[in-house]
């Protein structure tokens, strides 16, 4: 019996499962920031646009692209 709990407490194949998850997460909050960030980049764009669209003039619009 106290071979097996020596065996067990040396036993690191768990840990890269651990770290495999760890980096999955890190990963994930990557894509959801930079998600966010294009999506309020995105936004802005298409407001500046439609309000270029919508006054109908080319000239203050010029830096809007």
């Amino acid at each position: 019996m106290t071979n097996f709990i020596k065996n067990f407490a040396a036993d690191e194949s768990g840990a890269s499962a651990a770290e495999y998850a760890l980096i999955l997460i890190v990963v994930g909050i990557a894509i959801v920031a930079g998600s966010t960030f294009l999506a309020t980049s995105i936004s802005g764009a298409m407001s500046k646009t439609g309000n270029c669209i919508t006054n109908g003039t080319t000239t203050s619009c010029a830096g809007a692209a």
